[in-house]
């Protein structure tokens, strides 16, 4: 692994992924939720959960779902029959993970980069306490490290590993080329991992998302759950008036005058508008979001999120 200084905020530390696991609770990724969480609603239904095993038909009882009326056996025996399943015991649930330089920013408490490695981190732990199988494909500006989903602490740590490796690599002086293009070509090898019944949770900035990345996830939506974690910063929704400021990718550097009043509105506007036709694209596809700050705790959004109000 990369021998990159470990700074809070600035990179992820093992030591802090692993102790995610004893905050991986208060939240769930299943169907049931409760009546705040961002999933409740029309979009439960869109979180399919566990796979469902045709167990038997038998007489209706009371407090039997009517939904699973079977009337074919109903009429043919003149008792109301109801269909049995039960839930498959395990589900697999794959994260993608950015670590892409544009995910190297942050104005607060942490680096972009940071808060996805803690979501993954936080979300790994959660699957496998649920027991479930969990992957990930976790991507930077020119590799993507694949781990098939298992159910083991074992593959949480490989997880972590990569992620961390990724993480720990990432460096303004690399100067390493930006490269938008892999949102998408991690989406393509999502869509020939995740086959069918898969909850697909993408951890990212969304930055390069176009028209290929819509029919990617569309494709992938047909036989898969998505659910997105959008990482982002203060900084990116909003400029601080502070006079002349110097912004650089590593290649080049801009000075700009925050104290320009109309730049910021303008600034302020165009960040609105982008982020508002992602998410009417994604509402189009009842896709979930779940907005990240760089500014809070992973595990304080999340349960805020998912329905569990914290005190």
């Amino acid at each position: 692994m990369s021998a990159a200084k470990p700074q809070p905020g600035v990179y992820a530390r093992l030591d802090d992924l692993v102790a995610l696991q004893h905050r991986a609770k208060g939240f769930s990724f299943l169907p049931r939720q409760p009546i705040h969480s961002l999933l409740a609603g029309r979009h439960a239904s869109r979180l399919r959960g566990r796979g469902l095993n045709f167990e038997e038909i038998r007489r209706y009882q009371p407090g039997d779902d009517i939904r699973q009326i079977d009337w074919k056996a109903t009429l043919r025996l003149r008792q109301t029959q109801s269909r049995v399943y039960t839930e498959e015991r395990e589900r697999s649930v794959l994260l993608l993970v950015d670590q892409r330089i544009t995910m190297f920013f942050g104005s607060v408490r942490s680096m972009k980069s940071v808060t996805a490695a803690e979501c993954a981190a936080i979300g790994a732990w959660r699957v496998l306490s649920q027991k479930d199988r969990v992957g990930a494909l976790v991507f930077n500006d020119s590799r993507i490290d694949e781990i098939r989903p298992q159910r083991s602490r074992s593959t949480v740590m490989r997880i972590l590993h990569a992620v961390l490796e990724q993480n720990q690599a990432l460096s303004l002086e690399a100067r390493v080329t930006t490269n938008p293009g892999m949102l998408n070509e991690a989406l393509r090898r999502c869509e020939r991992l995740a086959k069918h019944d898969c909850l697909v949770c993408i951890i990212s900035d969304l930055h390069g998302h176009d028209e290929e990345t819509r029919r990617l996830l569309t494709r992938i939506a047909q036989h898969n759950d998505v659910l997105i974690g959008f990482v982002h910063d203060p900084l990116e929704a909003e400029l601080p008036d502070l006079g002349p400021l110097v912004f650089g990718d590593g290649l080049r550097q801009l000075e700009v005058n925050t104290g320009n009043t109309r730049m910021r509105a303008r600034y302020r506007e165009e960040f609105a508008a982008e982020r508002a036709a992602g998410r009417r694209f994604l509402l189009q596809r009842e896709t979930p979001v779940i907005p990240l700050s760089t500014a809070e705790s992973v595990p304080d959004q999340l349960r805020r999120h998912l329905g569990l109000r914290t005190p």
